[in-house]
């Protein structure tokens, strides 16, 4: 304008290009650029000439040319336009042409191909669910891996043991289902815009059969939010809780009323297992990066069944519910676990004591 100044607006989380398009922070996009990073993710895959990879989150292609140089294909899934445009481009007229396939969508609601390894560079915030809709597709269709970049903290909770201080229901519930290896450490500066915090690549190997009946898992995820709403007070400390028996009781009637009928075949959604909690103790690029992984503070709101510690009154208590309280109690003490810790749980017992409860007609789900 005449007699005024023109201010340069700047344009808020999409400062950084790569062949012309803005990468946008907000949405997670964050482009590998190290090329000796990018070739050791692929030789840690371990892809064979005949495999069909999977990749989610391709952005401009880093990964997805030495993709094509190891796999007999690859399958692209991209949500963003811009990205699947500038893919197509890229590869255009090029021997890979014919060997790659793009998807535009959200990787969460489309139905995925065939495959027989994934590699993905993800947005954090759907690290959780992507994780087990993956492992779910595995009960269709055998996939032989997924080498996976989780942010750090995530990565590390996926392979705790008990003891850790990030073991925790994420822990338990993707090691019940796969074989997870840390592989490496990347730094927030091997990407284009660099994140806030460090990130790490996963290796994940799927579990078939499952350790436990598939319609069990349900259960198995009931009884796993339980024990891990106060990961660190003993498990008679947890069931002893007035909410907890109401609610362990109410299922047992519901149960009793229904012929006690359970179906251990049932189909079951991997996705039962996600922790969107999970999501939320993932530090999000446009957010501060305070959070302090020693102190454990990340862990003290893992419950999905609200409890506190007032309902430990008993003193007003229905003589039902005391009774039904000295069966889960029982349990607990027959087997030697109303003094032990979820933290340092190993999967076995958690199988065990899911196994006992169970066998006394306690129940996590009044679902058939």
């Amino acid at each position: 304008m005449a007699g005024g100044k023109i201010r340069k607006e700047k344009q808020k989380g999409s400062n950084h290009f790569q062949g012309g398009i803005p990468f946008h922070k907000s949405k997670g996009q964050h482009i590998l650029k190290n090329p000796m990073l990018v070739e050791s993710i692929v030789q840690k895959a371990g892809i064979k000439p005949t495999d069909v990879v999977l990749e989610i989150g391709p952005g401009t292609g880093n990964l997805t040319k030495k993709l094509l140089e190891a796999g007999k294909k690859v399958v692209a899934v991209e949500v963003d336009s811009r990205m699947v445009l500038e893919l197509k481009r890229r590869f255009q007229g090029t021997p890979f042409s014919n060997r790659l396939e793009v998807i535009q969508g959200d990787v969460l609601k489309c139905e995925l191909p065939f495959f027989d390894i994934c590699v993905a560079n993800i947005p954090y915030q759907i690290s959780s669910p992507l994780l087990f809709k993956l492992l779910d597709v595995n009960q269709k269709q055998n996939f032989r891996c997924a080498i996976i970049m989780f942010q750090r903290e995530f990565a590390m909770r996926l392979v705790a043991q008990p003891g850790d201080k990030l073991y925790c229901r994420l822990s338990v519930n993707t090691q019940l289902l796969s074989r997870v290896f840390h592989l490496l450490k990347v730094g927030k500066n091997n990407f284009r815009p660099p994140p806030k915090v460090d990130s790490s690549v996963v290796r994940i190997e799927p579990k078939k059969p499952l350790p436990i009946p598939i319609g069990k898992l349900k259960e198995w995820n009931g009884m796993l939010s339980l024990c891990f709403s106060r990961k660190n007070k003993t498990l008679g400390s947890i069931f002893g809780q007035k909410k907890v028996i109401e609610m362990l009781e109410k299922n047992y009637k519901t149960l009793e009323s229904l012929g006690h009928l359970k179906n251990d075949s049932e189909a079951i959604d991997m996705s039962v297992l996600a922790d969107e909690k999970d999501e939320q103790r993932v530090v999000n690029e446009n957010e501060d990066c305070n959070m302090d992984v020693e102190s454990g503070k990340a862990d003290e709101d893992e419950m999905d069944v609200e409890v506190s510690d007032a309902d430990s009154d008993n003193d007003d208590m229905q003589e039902n519910n005391l009774d039904f309280k000295a069966k889960v109690m029982g349990v607990l003490k027959q087997f030697d676990y109303a003094d032990k810790r979820s933290s340092k749980l190993t999967q076995n017992e958690f199988i065990h004591l899911l196994s006992v409860f169970n066998q006394a007609g306690i129940h996590f789900t009044s679902s058939k």
